[in-house]
């Protein structure tokens, strides 16, 4: 029996450019937590997608020489292929250009219009391209040569024209309220503080629409053909769009909506966590339950950059290290909601570290023990002593219970290094009970140890399935786990291994990464 609805989204990514790393971290990153409550008994829906419309798209497409529609379709089929790439479960893809998200973003338009919280004015003020951000006089610099710069690093410019207004401003006390009442809609804490810093300033009314004179790459808007929507209010919507709005009494719309996690990089914080809320409950619709703002991921301690040459792509990590490799390795080593480093020495020796010396050479050895000295059949135990019943009761009573509250606060390494520690205990009972020597000196408590072992090693594969959902299940296949039986819910005795079921000949699944060049393969 399902446990309820889950309603996970990415950010939808930008079409200016191709997938690097960070597109990747957070692709992951959701990707694991939708597995995670799947296993867990969720009926779970994934969603992502790009962002295809704005200014920046339009400009790069142009200088491109290509119309902003072909250069949207080119760009969205890379990501659409990282996803491939990655192995992530999405169940949704939602591209802004689509007719649904199109009517969707027009249904909410008119609503915030009806409300009377959309109107006509004009817009003089500072704007960055690249970001599609506006930013108050004191949050622009000057550069040496007269520039602008947004609080970003990005060049602002200043804009004057006509445009429709959203009433932010009568939301500053709503949105604080919220924050007050519900702290676990921002995390982690660090970006809650800045946005509350923010919003306590004061919030201006915000321009939501680009005359056609200056941009046509967008959503019409209703009823005034001669100006498009803002990009971050039609991207926004694709949150509901894909729950199925403007139908709210729709089957889709009230079993997911609302979202229960939205994930995005910090750098848009801003967008979800002021914008997004103001404009549902100027819709009168409810508000996700949280936002998770995680950090950016420096390369060999800088900043990815195209001009430093060290932007990695997915297909090359991928290529490099292998894909569960990397996945596991991106969960295991960038701490809750902080900025990461990636360094080819850190992956090479974590991943062989962990998963070539530590899950694989468990798993390996343990199967070569039982299929030479137990007629290739996993072993009948006799009767359990108390080493055997603390290891398998910790594995079966505390394991998944102890990983849910990480899990649900997006601290996966939190959540592997737990199950890492199961890990670790299966090698001390090893090195305990030694059976290798039992062969010879009491055979039948050998089959009892390798049985514990082996058992162990099933539910710790199941339970790394989130994370590693490739190579778990190989190791539950060695173990002849049916697929029906991969669920949280059977790491119990009721589902254990069944005595006398053959084996065939374990194979590797963690090879060593060696003497591979630094970078090269990565890079992309």
């Amino acid at each position: 029996m399902s446990k309820g609805p889950f309603y996970i989204t990415t950010a939808i990514s930008y079409v200016n450019g191709v997938p690097h790393l960070g597109h990747a971290y957070e692709a992951i990153l959701t990707d694991v937590m939708a597995r995670f409550k799947r296993l867990d008994g969720y009926d779970v829906l994934f969603l992502t997608g790009t962002d295809e419309h704005g200014e920046k798209v339009a400009k790069t497409a142009e200088k491109n020489g290509m119309s902003p529609k072909a250069f949207a379709d080119q760009n969205a089929a890379h990501f659409q292929a990282m996803t491939k790439t990655l192995n992530i479960s999405n169940d949704d893809f939602i591209r802004t250009t689509q007719e649904r998200h199109y009517a969707a973003s027009q249904a909410l338009w008119t609503k915030l219009q009806e409300k009377g919280d959309i109107f006509p004015s004009k817009y003089e003020g500072w704007y960055s391209v690249r970001e599609e951000a506006y930013f108050t006089e004191d949050e622009v610099k000057e550069g040496a040569n007269g520039q602008k710069f947004g609080p970003n690093g990005t060049e602002v410019l200043w804009v004057e024209e006509p445009s429709y207004f959203f009433r932010l401003s009568a939301y500053s006390d709503k949105l604080l309220e919220l924050y007050e009442k519900h702290p676990e809609f921002i995390q982690p804490q660090s970006r809650r503080n800045e946005i509350i810093s923010f919003v306590k300033r004061g919030l201006k009314d915000l321009s939501v629409s680009r005359h056609k004179s200056r941009l046509e790459w967008g959503i019409p808007v209703p009823g005034d053909p001669e100006h498009v929507m803002y990009v971050w209010l039609d991207a926004l919507t694709n949150y509901i769009t894909v729950a199925g709005y403007p139908e709210e009494n729709g089957e889709k719309f009230q079993k997911f909506w609302p979202a229960d996690r939205h994930v995005i990089g910090k750098d848009i914080s801003r967008f979800h966590c002021i914008y997004w809320p103001a404009f549902l409950i100027s819709a009168g619709l409810d508000l996700p339950q949280a936002v998770f703002a995680h950090g950016f991921i420096n390369v060999q301690g800088e900043k990815m950059s195209k001009s430093v040459g060290n932007v990695l792509s997915p297909d090359g990590l991928v290529e490099t290290y292998g894909l569960d490799q990397i996945r596991y390795f991106l969960m295991r080593e960038i701490p809750h909601g902080q900025d990461g480093n990636f360094s080819h020495e850190q992956a090479i020796a974590r991943i062989n570290a962990d998963l070539a010396n530590g899950l694989g050479n468990l798993a390996q050895r343990t199967l070569s023990m039982i299929h030479k000295n137990c007629d290739a059949a996993i072993p009948a135990p006799g009767s359990y002593e108390e080493a055997d019943k603390a290891l398998l009761s910790q594995i079966y009573e505390k394991l998944i219970p102890g990983l849910r509250p990480q899990a649900d606060a997006f601290q996966f390494h939190n959540v592997l290094a737990n199950i890492w520690k199961e890990i670790s205990d299966c090698d001390s009972y090893i090195d305990t009970m030694v059976p290798w020597k039992l062969k010879k000196e009491d055979p039948a408590r050998m089959q009892t140890v390798l049985y514990v072992l082996v058992e162990a090693i099933r539910c710790i594969a199941i339970a790394t399935q989130p994370v590693m959902p490739q190579s778990s299940g190989k190791i539950l296949d060695q173990l002849g786990v049916p697929p029906g039986e991969r669920l949280f819910a059977h790491i119990d005795a009721a589902h254990a291994l069944k005595s006398g079921s053959k084996i065939d000949a374990p194979q590797g699944v963690f090879p060593r990464i060696v003497e591979l060049e630094p970078q090269k393969e990565a890079a992309g």
